[in-house]
């Protein structure tokens, strides 16, 4: 089992840039493929990003692609979210989530789960 804490969210312009980390307890955070996930006020949670166990390979919603990059730090349990040129559509909670298996974009795929960090842009 793995527990995840999410820091580095908060209220940005329009245009600027976050980076939010998500904190991995346990010794096997390397065999965990990582996710992050947002969700905006009355709207379901969508898939925002996903990184291999290695980091060797990464996938990104169409939305975000280009503007956010995903990273993990095997040696320190922890996989970042780099949010550049950002909107206000991208006003969020954004949560990270672990799986043991291949690369997903669905929620559903993911085994844990972090409370959140609220990302707020102002236009």
């Amino acid at each position: 089992q793995v527990q995840l804490v999410e820091s580095g969210g908060g209220l940005v312009q329009a245009g600027g840039s976050l980076r939010l980390s998500c904190a991995a307890s346990g010794r096997t955070f390397s065999t965990y493929v990582m996710g992050w996930f947002r969700q905006a006020p009355g709207k379901e949670r969508e898939f925002a990003a996903a990184i291999s166990r290695s980091g060797a390979m990464t996938t990104y919603a169409d939305s975000v692609k280009g503007r956010f990059t995903i990273s993990r730090d095997n040696v320190k349990n922890t996989v970042y979210l780099q949010m550049n040129s950002l909107k206000p559509e991208d006003t969020a909670v954004y949560s990270c989530a672990a799986r043991n298996g291949l690369l997903s974009t669905s929620e559903r795929a993911y085994d844990y789960w972090g409370q959140g960090t609220q990302v707020t842009v102002s236009s």
